[in-house]
């Protein structure tokens, strides 16, 4: 692995204090290469802490621009870059946070065709998406290539994420479970209000979005118990965390 440079180990003490974490795991995130969908509310906080956790490679896929509306929730953008790609204030923002993040971006919608020309060049998928769609396109292929996802969902006061694996078995042997054993199928068109038709309180994101920060960098460094076949359930108005397991069916996967 490519050694920090004494401006880097300055930058990450914190970090290489952990003895979970250290100079080894630290360098694991220098060269690790994360895929983010979604510059948006639970991206503003990933692409912000994996930014700030020294993540060599960081890809943002996102076809949308900035919008006023957008401010309340995702923090990574500004007044000043209202109407600017959000890739684009994405990368300028992470760019003043930290000089040593490179950033790839990817102005288009997340599809099996983008992941099918882009992914391959990543260790971990994180789906900060706002639609069922760009959920299971993920989901597939993150399992196809063999990477890990994170995936987080939030709606008005609660939350979701769990962590994807299904490529791999579990401590029991078996199969880890897929997206469809959590999700059989997407809930019909309408059904589940947007934000933007049911509003949402800015701050949820950043709770759901930095618990999938760290699964990322807990992942990276191979630190932990990542959410795999669990998921975290969170209400903000109660303040309450619950986690809910689930398995693998019978004949699931792509």
């Amino acid at each position: 692995m490519e050694a920090l440079t004494p401006e880097e180990i300055s930058r990450y003490k914190r970090h290489i204090l952990l003895s979970e974490v250290g100079g080894a795991g630290q360098q694991r995130l220098k060269q690790a290469r994360v895929m983010v969908i979604g510059a948006g509310g639970l991206g503003s906080p990933v692409l912000q802490y994996l930014a700030a956790a020294g993540v060599g490679t960081i890809g943002i896929v996102d076809d949308d621009h900035v919008s006023l509306s957008n401010l309340q929730r995702q923090v990574i953008h500004d007044s000043g870059t209202i109407g600017e790609m959000k890739t684009r204030s994405a990368a300028d923002a992470i760019a003043r946070l930290n000089p040593h993040v490179t950033v790839l971006s990817y102005e288009e919608r997340f599809s099996a065709e983008m992941a099918e020309r882009h992914l391959g060049g990543f260790d971990l998928l994180i789906d900060g998406s706002d639609n069922f769609d760009t959920r299971y396109a993920a989901a597939d292929a993150a399992e196809r290539a063999r990477v890990p996802l994170v995936t987080g969902a939030v709606g008005r006061f609660d939350g979701s994420l769990t962590v994807l694996k299904p490529y791999e078995a579990g401590p029991d042997g078996l199969a880890n479970p897929t997206y469809r054993d959590l999700f059989p199928s997407a809930p019909p068109p309408g059904l589940i209000p947007s934000c933007a038709e049911a509003g949402i309180i800015g701050a949820l994101t950043g709770v759901i979005g930095t618990l999938m920060s760290m699964e990322a960098i807990k992942l990276i460094t191979g630190i932990g118990e990542p959410l795999i076949g669990r998921l975290l359930l969170y209400d903000a108005l109660s303040g309450r965390f619950d986690t809910v397991r689930y398995k693998r069916r019978a004949g699931s996967g792509v």
